[in-house]
Protein backbone atom coordinates (compact mmCIF):
# COMPACT_ATOMS: atom_id res chain seq x y z
CA UNK A 1 0.00 0.00 0.00
CA UNK A 2 1.22 3.48 -1.31
CA UNK A 3 1.91 5.96 1.73
CA UNK A 4 -0.71 8.36 -0.43
CA UNK A 5 -3.16 5.62 -0.40
CA UNK A 6 -3.04 5.05 3.53
CA UNK A 7 -2.88 9.17 4.07
CA UNK A 8 -6.00 9.71 2.33
CA UNK A 9 -7.52 6.05 4.21
CA UNK A 10 -6.61 8.33 7.54
CA UNK A 11 -7.83 11.68 6.43
CA UNK A 12 -11.44 9.92 5.91
CA UNK A 13 -11.17 8.59 9.17
CA UNK A 14 -10.40 11.79 11.18
CA UNK A 15 -14.04 12.61 9.56
CA UNK A 16 -16.23 13.05 12.67
CA UNK A 17 -19.55 11.16 11.37
CA UNK A 18 -18.46 9.00 8.41
CA UNK A 19 -17.51 5.04 9.71
CA UNK A 20 -15.50 2.65 8.37
CA UNK A 21 -18.80 1.06 6.57
CA UNK A 22 -19.43 4.42 5.27
CA UNK A 23 -15.87 5.05 4.05
CA UNK A 24 -16.18 1.38 2.45
CA UNK A 25 -19.26 2.29 0.38
CA UNK A 26 -17.90 5.72 -0.88
CA UNK A 27 -14.65 4.15 -2.28
CA UNK A 28 -16.54 1.32 -3.29
CA UNK A 29 -18.75 3.80 -5.38
CA UNK A 30 -16.08 6.34 -6.88
CA UNK A 31 -13.07 3.91 -6.96
CA UNK A 32 -10.53 4.94 -4.03
CA UNK A 33 -9.93 6.94 -0.94
CA UNK A 34 -7.88 9.89 -3.09
CA UNK A 35 -11.15 9.94 -5.21
CA UNK A 36 -13.19 10.30 -2.92
CA UNK A 37 -11.13 13.32 -1.50
CA UNK A 38 -11.14 15.00 -4.33
CA UNK A 39 -14.60 14.25 -5.59
CA UNK A 40 -17.31 17.00 -5.27
CA UNK A 41 -19.87 16.72 -2.58
CA UNK A 42 -22.70 17.14 -4.73
CA UNK A 43 -21.89 13.94 -6.17
CA UNK A 44 -20.89 12.54 -2.89
CA UNK A 45 -24.74 13.22 -1.62
CA UNK A 46 -26.06 11.07 -4.34
CA UNK A 47 -24.58 8.09 -3.08
CA UNK A 48 -27.32 5.80 -0.94
CA UNK A 49 -26.83 6.34 2.81
CA UNK A 50 -24.52 9.70 2.62
CA UNK A 51 -26.09 12.23 3.70
CA UNK A 52 -24.89 15.74 4.37
CA UNK A 53 -24.23 15.17 8.06
CA UNK A 54 -21.64 12.50 7.06
CA UNK A 55 -19.61 14.44 5.36
CA UNK A 56 -19.76 17.87 6.35
CA UNK A 57 -16.22 18.57 7.27
CA UNK A 58 -14.99 15.98 4.46
CA UNK A 59 -12.81 18.64 3.02
CA UNK A 60 -10.99 19.77 6.44
CA UNK A 61 -7.36 20.09 5.54
CA UNK A 62 -6.73 19.13 9.57
CA UNK A 63 -7.65 15.82 9.03
CA UNK A 64 -4.99 15.44 6.46
CA UNK A 65 -2.33 16.72 8.82
CA UNK A 66 -3.23 14.89 11.24
CA UNK A 67 -2.90 11.59 8.99
CA UNK A 68 0.80 12.89 7.66
CA UNK A 69 1.42 12.91 12.04
CA UNK A 70 0.11 9.28 12.09
CA UNK A 71 1.91 8.21 9.65
CA UNK A 72 5.46 9.59 10.90
CA UNK A 73 4.45 7.97 14.41
CA UNK A 74 3.94 4.59 12.47
CA UNK A 75 6.87 4.91 10.17
CA UNK A 76 9.35 6.17 12.96
CA UNK A 77 7.94 3.19 15.71
CA UNK A 78 7.98 0.44 12.84
CA UNK A 79 4.39 -0.45 12.95
CA UNK A 80 3.32 -2.41 10.21
CA UNK A 81 -0.13 -1.44 8.48
CA UNK A 82 -2.92 -2.78 6.34
CA UNK A 83 -5.77 -1.77 4.06
CA UNK A 84 -9.06 -4.10 4.00
CA UNK A 85 -9.10 -4.21 0.14
CA UNK A 86 -4.91 -5.32 0.56
CA UNK A 87 -3.90 -9.50 0.45
CA UNK A 88 -2.18 -9.70 4.39
CA UNK A 89 -5.47 -8.03 5.84
CA UNK A 90 -6.82 -10.87 8.43
CA UNK A 91 -9.02 -12.77 5.93
CA UNK A 92 -11.91 -13.35 8.13
CA UNK A 93 -11.96 -9.61 9.55
CA UNK A 94 -12.35 -8.56 5.71
CA UNK A 95 -16.16 -10.65 5.63
CA UNK A 96 -17.07 -7.97 8.38
CA UNK A 97 -19.16 -5.05 7.30
CA UNK A 98 -17.78 -2.89 9.84
CA UNK A 99 -14.12 -4.14 9.74
CA UNK A 100 -11.61 -1.39 9.95
CA UNK A 101 -10.06 0.31 6.45
CA UNK A 102 -6.81 0.45 8.27
CA UNK A 103 -6.08 -2.01 10.98
CA UNK A 104 -2.20 -1.13 12.84
CA UNK A 105 0.06 -4.56 14.20
CA UNK A 106 2.99 -5.09 16.27
CA UNK A 107 4.59 -7.97 16.61
CA UNK A 108 5.18 -11.58 14.54
CA UNK A 109 1.44 -12.30 13.74
CA UNK A 110 0.58 -14.88 10.58
CA UNK A 111 -2.73 -15.65 10.57
CA UNK A 112 -3.11 -17.50 6.56
CA UNK A 113 -4.47 -21.00 6.77
CA UNK A 114 -4.84 -20.96 10.73
CA UNK A 115 -7.18 -21.69 13.14
CA UNK A 116 -8.25 -19.24 15.08
CA UNK A 117 -10.46 -18.47 17.92
CA UNK A 118 -10.93 -15.52 20.54
CA UNK A 119 -11.50 -16.12 24.45
CA UNK A 120 -12.84 -13.88 26.25
CA UNK A 121 -14.19 -13.36 30.30
CA UNK A 122 -14.76 -11.44 33.06
CA UNK A 123 -12.06 -9.76 34.54
CA UNK A 124 -12.83 -11.36 38.00
CA UNK A 125 -12.03 -14.62 36.94
CA UNK A 126 -12.54 -17.27 39.02
CA UNK A 127 -9.87 -19.99 40.20
CA UNK A 128 -12.82 -22.29 38.08
CA UNK A 129 -12.68 -19.58 34.81
CA UNK A 130 -8.72 -20.18 35.16
CA UNK A 131 -8.39 -23.67 35.22
CA UNK A 132 -11.02 -24.10 32.70
CA UNK A 133 -9.24 -21.60 29.99
CA UNK A 134 -5.50 -23.17 30.73
CA UNK A 135 -6.73 -26.43 30.41
CA UNK A 136 -8.92 -26.26 27.22
CA UNK A 137 -6.08 -24.39 25.90
CA UNK A 138 -3.54 -27.10 26.70
CA UNK A 139 -5.88 -29.35 24.90
CA UNK A 140 -6.64 -27.54 22.51
CA UNK A 141 -2.44 -27.43 21.63
CA UNK A 142 -2.13 -30.21 19.36
CA UNK A 143 -4.11 -28.31 16.55
CA UNK A 144 -2.13 -25.64 16.62
CA UNK A 145 -4.56 -22.73 16.42
CA UNK A 146 -3.89 -18.51 16.72
CA UNK A 147 -5.68 -17.53 20.19
CA UNK A 148 -6.84 -13.65 20.33
CA UNK A 149 -8.12 -11.64 23.20
CA UNK A 150 -8.06 -8.46 24.59
CA UNK A 151 -4.69 -8.61 27.02
CA UNK A 152 -7.15 -7.33 29.60
CA UNK A 153 -7.02 -8.22 32.95
CA UNK A 154 -9.14 -11.59 33.86
CA UNK A 155 -9.75 -14.18 31.44
CA UNK A 156 -8.02 -12.47 29.04
CA UNK A 157 -4.61 -12.44 29.95
CA UNK A 158 -5.46 -16.34 31.39
CA UNK A 159 -5.89 -16.92 28.34
CA UNK A 160 -2.78 -15.35 26.62
CA UNK A 161 -0.47 -16.78 29.16
CA UNK A 162 -1.17 -20.25 28.80
CA UNK A 163 -0.76 -19.62 24.71
CA UNK A 164 2.94 -18.32 25.50
CA UNK A 165 3.49 -21.81 27.48
CA UNK A 166 2.22 -23.79 25.02
CA UNK A 167 4.18 -22.35 22.36
CA UNK A 168 0.84 -21.05 20.37
CA UNK A 169 0.48 -17.93 18.56
CA UNK A 170 -1.59 -15.27 20.49
CA UNK A 171 -2.75 -11.84 19.44
CA UNK A 172 -4.04 -9.16 21.69
CA UNK A 173 -6.48 -6.84 20.24
CA UNK A 174 -5.81 -2.96 22.01
CA UNK A 175 -8.33 -0.46 22.19
CA UNK A 176 -6.08 2.36 22.21
CA UNK A 177 -3.02 3.74 20.10
CA UNK A 178 0.33 1.52 19.76
CA UNK A 179 2.23 4.26 21.53
CA UNK A 180 1.00 2.51 24.92
CA UNK A 181 -0.50 -0.22 26.87
CA UNK A 182 -3.15 -1.02 29.21
CA UNK A 183 -3.27 -2.54 31.70
CA UNK A 184 0.85 -1.22 32.43
CA UNK A 185 1.04 -3.91 34.68
CA UNK A 186 0.60 -6.12 31.59
CA UNK A 187 4.02 -4.69 29.93
CA UNK A 188 5.82 -7.62 31.69
CA UNK A 189 4.38 -9.87 29.22
CA UNK A 190 4.40 -7.79 26.15
CA UNK A 191 8.00 -9.40 24.37
CA UNK A 192 6.20 -13.19 24.84
CA UNK A 193 3.65 -12.39 22.84
CA UNK A 194 5.43 -10.33 20.09
CA UNK A 195 7.96 -13.12 19.53
CA UNK A 196 5.23 -15.71 18.63
CA UNK A 197 2.22 -13.32 17.56
CA UNK A 198 1.25 -9.47 18.44
CA UNK A 199 -0.97 -6.91 18.87
CA UNK A 200 -3.97 -5.35 16.69
CA UNK A 201 -5.54 -1.87 16.85
CA UNK A 202 -7.42 0.50 14.62
CA UNK A 203 -6.55 3.32 17.33
CA UNK A 204 -4.01 6.27 16.72
CA UNK A 205 -1.17 7.16 18.78
CA UNK A 206 -3.60 10.32 19.26
CA UNK A 207 -5.80 7.86 21.31
CA UNK A 208 -6.24 8.01 24.60
CA UNK A 209 -7.67 4.70 26.36
CA UNK A 210 -11.03 5.20 26.71
CA UNK A 211 -13.78 2.68 28.06
CA UNK A 212 -16.02 3.83 25.19
CA UNK A 213 -13.20 2.29 23.16
CA UNK A 214 -13.85 -1.28 23.99
CA UNK A 215 -16.78 -1.80 21.28
CA UNK A 216 -14.41 -0.97 18.47
CA UNK A 217 -12.05 -3.45 20.05
CA UNK A 218 -14.64 -6.17 20.76
CA UNK A 219 -15.23 -6.15 17.36
CA UNK A 220 -11.96 -7.08 16.16
CA UNK A 221 -11.72 -9.68 18.71
CA UNK A 222 -14.75 -11.59 17.20
CA UNK A 223 -14.16 -10.81 13.30
CA UNK A 224 -10.36 -12.31 13.25
CA UNK A 225 -11.84 -15.93 14.46
CA UNK A 226 -13.75 -18.55 13.60
CA UNK A 227 -15.21 -18.96 17.08
CA UNK A 228 -15.57 -16.94 20.00
CA UNK A 229 -15.01 -18.23 23.35
CA UNK A 230 -16.91 -17.10 26.51
CA UNK A 231 -15.62 -17.96 29.54
CA UNK A 232 -16.99 -16.35 32.92
CA UNK A 233 -19.00 -13.36 32.71
CA UNK A 234 -22.06 -11.63 34.64
CA UNK A 235 -25.05 -10.59 33.47
CA UNK A 236 -23.79 -7.63 31.77
CA UNK A 237 -20.14 -6.95 30.12
CA UNK A 238 -17.86 -6.52 27.19
CA UNK A 239 -18.01 -10.52 26.83
CA UNK A 240 -21.61 -10.86 26.25
CA UNK A 241 -21.02 -8.07 23.56
CA UNK A 242 -18.20 -9.46 22.36
CA UNK A 243 -20.78 -12.91 21.75
CA UNK A 244 -23.44 -10.58 20.34
CA UNK A 245 -21.08 -9.22 17.70
CA UNK A 246 -19.52 -12.40 16.94
CA UNK A 247 -23.22 -13.60 16.18
CA UNK A 248 -23.90 -11.19 13.99
CA UNK A 249 -20.77 -11.73 12.00
CA UNK A 250 -22.59 -15.74 11.75
CA UNK A 251 -19.07 -17.10 13.37
CA UNK A 252 -19.48 -19.74 16.11
CA UNK A 253 -19.81 -18.92 19.65
CA UNK A 254 -19.06 -21.45 23.02
CA UNK A 255 -19.83 -19.82 26.69
CA UNK A 256 -18.90 -22.37 29.70
CA UNK A 257 -22.03 -23.31 31.96
CA UNK A 258 -21.52 -22.47 35.63
CA UNK A 259 -24.07 -23.04 38.55
CA UNK A 260 -26.73 -21.18 38.70
CA UNK A 261 -26.41 -19.59 42.32
CA UNK A 262 -22.60 -18.10 40.29
CA UNK A 263 -22.64 -14.32 39.56
CA UNK A 264 -19.65 -14.48 37.24
CA UNK A 265 -22.03 -17.64 35.54
CA UNK A 266 -24.80 -15.65 34.84
CA UNK A 267 -23.85 -14.36 31.48
CA UNK A 268 -22.68 -17.83 30.08
CA UNK A 269 -25.98 -19.70 31.27
CA UNK A 270 -28.01 -16.93 29.93
CA UNK A 271 -26.29 -17.59 26.21
CA UNK A 272 -26.63 -21.02 26.43
CA UNK A 273 -30.69 -21.37 27.37
CA UNK A 274 -31.10 -18.51 25.01
CA UNK A 275 -29.22 -20.44 22.20
CA UNK A 276 -27.02 -17.48 21.71
CA UNK A 277 -23.75 -19.74 22.26
CA UNK A 278 -23.28 -23.86 22.35
CA UNK A 279 -22.37 -25.48 25.70
CA UNK A 280 -18.41 -25.60 26.14
CA UNK A 281 -17.34 -28.08 28.77
CA UNK A 282 -14.13 -29.69 27.17
CA UNK A 283 -12.08 -28.93 23.98
CA UNK A 284 -13.77 -31.88 22.37
CA UNK A 285 -16.80 -29.71 21.80
CA UNK A 286 -15.28 -27.41 20.48
CA UNK A 287 -12.90 -29.38 17.99
CA UNK A 288 -16.01 -31.52 17.29
CA UNK A 289 -18.58 -28.19 16.31
CA UNK A 290 -16.13 -26.71 14.17
CA UNK A 291 -14.61 -29.35 12.55
CA UNK A 292 -11.57 -29.03 13.36
CA UNK A 293 -8.37 -31.77 12.23
CA UNK A 294 -4.77 -31.71 12.94
CA UNK A 295 -3.68 -30.56 9.89
CA UNK A 296 -0.70 -33.65 8.23
CA UNK A 297 2.62 -30.28 9.65
CA UNK A 298 0.84 -31.23 12.65
CA UNK A 299 0.30 -34.91 13.06
CA UNK A 300 2.39 -36.39 15.86
CA UNK A 301 4.21 -39.40 14.68
CA UNK A 302 2.15 -42.35 14.79
CA UNK A 303 3.21 -45.43 16.83
CA UNK A 304 1.28 -48.88 17.52
CA UNK A 305 -0.17 -48.57 21.27
CA UNK A 306 -0.10 -51.46 22.83
CA UNK A 307 -4.20 -52.29 23.42
CA UNK A 308 -3.39 -52.50 26.84
CA UNK A 309 -2.59 -49.15 27.11
CA UNK A 310 -6.14 -48.03 26.98
CA UNK A 311 -9.31 -47.47 28.81
CA UNK A 312 -12.16 -48.97 29.23
CA UNK A 313 -14.57 -47.45 26.33
CA UNK A 314 -11.09 -46.49 24.11
CA UNK A 315 -10.86 -50.08 23.90
CA UNK A 316 -14.65 -51.03 23.28
CA UNK A 317 -14.35 -48.07 20.26
CA UNK A 318 -10.81 -49.08 19.04
CA UNK A 319 -12.14 -52.69 19.02
CA UNK A 320 -14.72 -51.37 17.18
CA UNK A 321 -13.24 -49.49 14.70
CA UNK A 322 -10.49 -52.17 14.09
CA UNK A 323 -13.92 -54.36 12.49
CA UNK A 324 -15.36 -51.86 10.89
CA UNK A 325 -12.68 -50.17 9.52
CA UNK A 326 -13.62 -46.49 9.41
CA UNK A 327 -16.74 -44.78 10.56
CA UNK A 328 -18.38 -41.38 10.88
CA UNK A 329 -18.51 -40.45 14.73
CA UNK A 330 -22.60 -40.63 14.87
CA UNK A 331 -22.11 -43.88 13.90
CA UNK A 332 -19.37 -44.53 16.28
CA UNK A 333 -21.13 -43.54 19.53
CA UNK A 334 -24.40 -44.79 18.09
CA UNK A 335 -23.03 -48.63 17.97
CA UNK A 336 -20.61 -48.00 21.17
CA UNK A 337 -23.51 -46.42 23.35
CA UNK A 338 -21.80 -43.57 24.03
CA UNK A 339 -22.94 -40.27 23.97
CA UNK A 340 -21.79 -38.48 21.11
CA UNK A 341 -20.07 -35.41 22.85
CA UNK A 342 -18.43 -37.99 25.25
CA UNK A 343 -17.30 -39.70 21.83
CA UNK A 344 -15.87 -36.94 20.53
CA UNK A 345 -13.69 -36.39 23.81
CA UNK A 346 -11.78 -39.93 24.17
CA UNK A 347 -11.91 -39.77 20.21
CA UNK A 348 -9.40 -37.14 20.94
CA UNK A 349 -7.80 -38.67 23.36
CA UNK A 350 -7.08 -41.53 21.14
CA UNK A 351 -6.10 -39.54 18.38
CA UNK A 352 -3.16 -37.65 20.90
CA UNK A 353 -2.43 -41.53 22.18
CA UNK A 354 -1.76 -42.19 18.30
CA UNK A 355 -4.31 -45.55 18.09
CA UNK A 356 -6.81 -43.48 15.78
CA UNK A 357 -6.58 -40.58 12.99
CA UNK A 358 -9.47 -38.50 11.92
CA UNK A 359 -10.56 -37.97 8.31
CA UNK A 360 -11.82 -35.78 6.48
CA UNK A 361 -16.40 -35.36 7.45
CA UNK A 362 -15.86 -36.25 11.08
CA UNK A 363 -14.78 -40.17 10.20
CA UNK A 364 -12.25 -42.13 12.16
CA UNK A 365 -10.26 -45.27 11.60
CA UNK A 366 -8.10 -47.52 13.60
CA UNK A 367 -4.30 -46.55 12.74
Amino acid sequence: MTQEKLIALLTLKKVKNLGDTSIKKLIREVGSAEAVLSEKVNNLLKIDGIGKVKIKDLHNPEHRIAAENELKFVEAHNIAFTAYDQDNYPEKLKHCIDSPVVIFSRGNIDLKQKKIISIVGTRQVTSYGVRFCEELIENLAPLNPVIVSGFAYGVDITAQRAAVKHGLQTVGCLAHGLNQIYPKAHQKYMAQIEENGGFFTDFWSTDTFDRKNFLGRNRIIAGLSEATVVIESANKGGSLVTADIANSYNREVFAVPGRATDTLSEGCNMLIKTQQAHMLTSAADLIYMLNWELDKKEQPVVQKKLFVDLEGEEKKIYSFLNIRGKELLDIIALECEIPTFKAASILLNMELKGVIKPLPGKMFEAV
